[in-house]
């Protein structure tokens, strides 16, 4: 049970300090809630024959697994890093592990929270969620998003592992406005020149989108490319930010 108590004590701190900047709140919550009443209302987009709201309410909430899991997470560890924050806390009876262990959970309760936003804004705008099992739908959502928010987590520790603080600032924004753009989340992949849809959907923004759009949206099973991708960049961006992280 001692051994707990430091993780927990710092998954306190971590909750504590991400909830009340003010930056991080527009990021994660703001901005989504935003987006969502503004596209679901305006028809600025054609997403088909479904109701926009059917669309939006996924992709918002992969947006905002996407804008927490790798900006919100990665911005914050490279200023702490550059502080040097993260080495006096490593050599704490912490430890590193459980320094690593305390953001992810933390991460995991902001997406909660997100989710909790967003969810109840999507039915009050009108949002229906299709299939005739929503039980397991939802149970799909989860386990991509838990998938994504490896990936994403693994990318944003990336950049801030190797870059400067103000580097991996302008570095992260970048990357999320990219992903924006291409992940299927406001605008439809259809959409898009078919090679640019196919380099898309090799990326874990377009696979977390086409999965929360089959299990939440149309209601149908997750295609298994999304799987597959969504599993290979969660392995394989975790994987490069343990290698390659630098904690000073």
């Amino acid at each position: 049970m001692s051994t707990l108590r430091p993780l927990v004590a710092q998954v306190r701190v971590e909750t504590y300090m991400t909830l009340r900047r003010g930056e991080t709140l527009l990021l994660t919550v703001g901005i989504p809630v935003a987006f969502l009443v503004f596209f679901s209302t305006s028809h600025v987009v054609t997403t088909g024959n479904e109701p926009a709201v059917s669309f939006f309410v996924p992709g918002i909430l992969a947006l905002a697994v996407m804008s927490t899991a790798m900006v919100s997470l990665g911005i914050a560890t490279g200023f702490e890093r550059g502080y040097g924050v993260l080495k006096r806390l490593g050599a704490t009876p912490l430890g590193r592990p459980r320094l690593l262990g305390a953001k992810i959970i933390t991460i995991f309760f902001v997406e909660l929270f997100q989710a909790a936003v967003l969810v109840p804004v999507g039915y009050a705008l009108g949002w229906i969620p299709g299939g005739d099992t929503p039980a397991a739908s939802a149970g799909q959502a989860l386990a991509a998003a838990l998938l994504a928010t490896a990936a994403f987590g693994g990318l944003g520790l990336l950049l801030a592992g190797v870059l400067r603080a103000e580097v991996n600032l302008a570095a992260a924004n970048g990357l999320y406005l990219v992903l924006l753009l291409l992940g299927g989340m406001i605008v439809p992949l259809a959409k898009l020149p078919g090679a640019l849809a196919a380099v898309a959907r090799a990326f874990p923004a377009a696979a977390l989108s086409d999965a929360l759009h089959a299990a939440l949206g149309t209601g149908t099973g997750v295609p298994t490319e999304a799987w597959i991708v969504l599993g290979a960049w969660a392995v394989g961006a975790t994987a490069a930010a343990a290698l390659t992280f630098r904690w000073e």
